[in-house]
């Protein structure tokens, strides 16, 4: 391959290509890097040059799998366990323990979002600091969705395996979590079960994916960490990824981004709040009024362990509803209305986004009294069972709504998120490959309805890298 430099309007192509595309930022001073990593992804895409793979990739738009292929040679992990102490204390001190204390009185689950999780220190780091905080934690349904566009980055993280340089923190706290480690071979450590199990890696481009949604678990979030991510977008993009972001949060929630990020402004709904060395953005009360904020001073009692039934840690919620293609004969046409009535599920879905799960099931449950051969409302309600932890119960919700319409795509796909959740991988396959066979017999193009602008073809390709990873990870352990 040879080193020849790139033409100029070429790159500036690139650079236009990638920011629309990945929200990546390739200013005139970082040409150089860019052309590095297309001279890298030139061999993997099976180009036999940088300038000949660039002129490729001009000529059509990218698929999802070439944007995640460059991603994986333009974007650059670094980060380490509980790196920036001042957040985490920060996290320790107030903010966990605030939502903690307010949980114990209604339901007892806490949802956060790593968006740009890198190699997975991030998400796990948060994973032992709530395992710690929460005696009973076992009892709770605490949900870490942990998200990157670079491929690579997430199967590393998804392994839970790491050398020494990713414990390079001198923080007292980083020591003091070595009883989540075991060791591994070449001197290694991997994340113990009971901390990986609170968190769930998974594919979502910030500049182009959809959200928040309940489709890719992105709604309802208690807190959002996005730190160093936004600095390498475009000033709009970064404007638009920071208010998709709070629309992801519930009123009240956190949105935690790197210092020198300073697009999040309060014109976003979101109230600066300062603590010792961090800088955290609260969103508004719904209605207007200034949200609650702790005290960096305060001082919370100690936690006190309840008796209560299991709930396990949920990971993955379900897709929404969809109303199925007028191909299939025993199908609900795609243009028509649902049968559930619309108040019901609009409502539903309003409660659900406010972390109301259970006035979410109570309409649902209406809607199957109003109308019990309709699968659409067991279908949203498996997803609000599968929130609370209720695994059998959201197994069975979605059986039966299989039974009401076998053709139901999204129920296959939800039964095989559960199935993979709860560690029935033989299971959780054979209903992604009927969501799959499914999905190809459809115009990749039509928009999957109720789901949020999901297109037919993006959901295939969601479905085959979830296969694909299952197939690795049974490979590896093989």
């Amino acid at each position: 391959m040879t080193s020849a430099t790139l033409p100029r309007h070429t790159l500036s192509q690139l650079s236009d290509m990638l920011a629309a595309r990945m929200g990546l930022n390739f200013p005139a001073e970082r040409r150089g890097d860019l052309e590095r990593g297309i001279a890298a992804a030139a061999s993997t895409f099976g180009m036999p040059n940088a300038e000949s793979c660039a002129n490729w990739l001009l000529s059509t738009p990218p698929t999802r799998g070439q944007i995640e292929t460059l991603a994986s040679h333009l974007t650059v992990g670094e980060t380490y366990f509980f790196r920036d102490e001042c957040c985490f204390k920060a996290l320790e001190l107030n903010i966990f323990p605030e939502l903690i204390h307010a949980r114990m009185k209604h339901e007892r689950r806490l949802r956060i979002w790593s968006a740009g999780c890198c190699t997975g220190e991030e998400p796990y780091s948060i994973a032992m600091l709530l395992d710690r905080l929460i005696p009973d934690a076992h009892a709770w349904n605490v949900a870490i969705l942990a998200t990157d566009i670079n491929p690579s980055f997430l199967r590393k993280a998804s392994a839970g395996v790491y050398a020494q340089w990713s414990f390079r923190s001198t923080s007292a706290m980083a020591k003091s979590m070595t009883r989540y480690f075991r060791r591994a071979a070449e001197s290694r450590y991997e994340v113990k079960p009971h901390i990986r199990k609170y968190v769930s890696f998974s594919y979502l481009n910030l500049a182009d994916d959809i959200y928040p949604s309940m489709t890719n678990n992105t709604n309802a979030m208690d807190v959002i960490i996005c730190r160093n991510v936004m600095q390498y977008f475009t000033a709009d993009q970064a404007e638009r990824v920071c208010r998709k972001l709070q629309d992801s949060l519930i009123d009240g929630g956190w949105l935690i981004v790197a210092p020198a990020e300073t697009w999040v402004q309060p014109r976003h709904g979101l109230k600066m709040v300062e603590f010792p060395g961090a800088i955290f953005y609260q969103k508004h009360a719904e209605g207007g009024g200034q949200a609650s904020q702790p005290s960096p001073g305060k001082v919370y009692p100690k936690f006190e362990s309840f008796s209560l039934e299991r709930l396990a840690p949920a990971r993955v919620a379900a897709p929404s509803p969809v109303k199925h293609s007028e191909k299939r004969a025993t199908a609900v046409s795609i243009s028509s209305e649902p049968a559930m009535p619309p108040a019901s599920c609009d409502e539903a879905r309003g409660y659900a986004n406010q972390g109301k799960l259970t006035e979410a099931a109570q309409c649902c449950e209406t809607a199957i009294a109003a109308n019990r051969v309709d699968p659409l409302p067991r279908y949203l309600l498996a997803i609000i069972l599968q929130e609370q932890g209720r695994y059998d119960q959201a197994t069975q919700s979605l059986k039966h709504a299989l039974y009401l319409d076998p053709a139901f795509v999204l129920a296959h796909f939800a039964l095989g998120n559960l199935y993979t959740l709860t560690g029935r991988h033989r299971d959780a396959r054979r209903y992604f490959r009927n969501a799959l066979d499914l999905l190809r017999s459809l115009p990749r193009e039509d928009v999957v309805p109720e789901s949020d602008g999901l297109s037919v073809g993006r959901l295939a390709e969601i479905v085959a890298v979830v296969l694909a990873s299952l197939d690795g990870a049974e490979a590896a352990n093989a």
